[in-house]
């Protein structure tokens, strides 16, 4: 089952959500859609008398909530109960809140937009664009950064050509790139960064964006060269393309006298915006 973890603002409160690829639909986060349509400073102790005043709803429990690992406010991932719109709905029921009925218009829009997104990918890249704008990323950094998008997008297609397994070894192959033209692997590169959960390349300098995509990119090209066939080859080529990048930046490096691999992040040079926590979802694969 392949899973995308994102958060939703509704009336800018943040809904944590898992998108189920075979499924097609959406899972929300109970707690966090009761902490939303109730206010309550303790959402769990106020789903536990819910269910006690609602012999039905108690009764169905097991059935409307699945066990999901989703990410907490301290960073880390616990089994949390999520339910999709069907299940939301029912839930809702039992929760006397004005809210009700927008919440379950926005829901829908939620679940629209996703559908629509899957059918014209251009969509998807539109709503990236208004993601960054908002939180303050320069013009110039984000044709940058979609552009980057693109070019993962050619990589894990010929990734996937050559038989590359997605999961496991589209990260160790990520690794190997990321590896190759830094210096450090993906996690040591987000550990420098002082980022946890936060997307790599969401907090990369405008350098550091353009030598991970001159990586990749070269290694596509490579892929379409050479055509290689399973893990082991492409993992060779993966090397390459992140040695390419290696001689740019080393070459760069010494004429600039210091290096480009930088510890700043987004919050360092970007204004407050409610989080980072809404930006378009594309996972580093470095830790699946």
């Amino acid at each position: 089952m392949s899973q995308k973890e994102q958060i939703q603002l509704f009336e800018e409160k943040k809904v944590r959500t898992i998108w189920d690829d075979e499924k097609e639909e959406w899972f929300f986060s109970v707690v966090d859609v009761v902490e939303v349509l109730t206010d309550s400073a303790d959402p769990k102790q106020y789903i536990k008398k819910m269910r006690a005043r609602d012999p039905e709803l108690n009764a169905s429990w097991g059935t409307i909530c699945t066990l999901t690992r989703m990410t907490a406010s301290d960073g880390k991932s616990y089994r949390t109960q999520a339910a999709d719109i069907k299940g939301i709905f029912r839930i809702i029921q039992s929760i006397p809140s004005p809210k009700a009925e927008p919440f379950k218009q926005w829901m829908a829009q939620v679940a629209a937009e996703r559908l629509n997104q899957m059918q014209d990918p251009e969509l998807s890249i539109d709503q990236a664009v208004t993601d960054y704008k908002r939180l303050g990323y320069s013009d110039a950094w984000i044709k940058r950064r979609i552009k980057s998008i693109e070019i993962r997008k050619d990589l894990t297609d010929q990734w996937d050509k050559a038989g590359v397994k997605e999961g496991q070894q589209y990260a160790s192959l990520t690794d190997i790139i990321t590896r190759a033209w830094s210096g450090k692997t993906t996690k040591q590169y987000k550990q420098f960064k002082g980022l946890k959960k936060e997307s790599l390349r969401d907090n990369m300098t405008n350098l550091e964006l353009a030598l991970n995509m001159f990586a990749e990119s070269a290694t596509a090209e490579l892929h379409k060269e050479k055509n290689p066939h399973g893990y082991n080859a492409s993992a060779k080529l993966a090397q390459a393309g992140g040695k390419a990048a290696e001689a740019a930046r080393l070459n760069l490096e010494e004429q600039l006298g210091h290096s480009i691999i930088s510890r700043e992040k987004a919050t360092d040079y970007l204004p407050p915006a409610d989080r980072w926590d809404s930006l378009p979802e594309e996972k580093d694969d470095d830790e699946n």
